[in-house]
């Protein structure tokens, strides 16, 4: 597990909020609160790409590794070919004439 969040979400938003509608810099929001200005910008691309519960999740979680996108890729190539092999079945059943391509 890792650490508890250092500010609530609330806080993140709070600040956040504050620096997308213009109330302050980035630069005055990490200073009146004690955090970087890398953090504040990491918050609002995490609100940005996810609302509220962007916040929520620690940077980075949520991302697929990469072991995940090597297995969506073989999972997209899997579905493909099961997609052809339907295809040929069912042109194999109905004895067309495209049925001869396939044998």
């Amino acid at each position: 597990m890792g650490r508890p969040p250092k500010h609530p979400v609330e806080t993140k938003l709070k600040i956040v909020l504050s620096v997308i509608s213009g109330e302050t810099t980035q630069a005055e929001a990490a200073r009146r609160h004690g955090v970087s200005e890398t953090s504040i910008g990491k918050w609002k691309d995490q609100f940005l790409q996810a609302g509220k519960t962007g916040l929520e999740q620690p940077a980075g979680a949520g991302k697929p590794t990469g072991r995940e996108h090597q297995l969506e890729s073989e999972v997209d190539h899997l579905t493909r070919a099961l997609g052809e092999a339907h295809i040929q079945l069912r042109a194999l059943r109905r004895g067309g004439p495209s049925a001869m391509s396939f044998r």
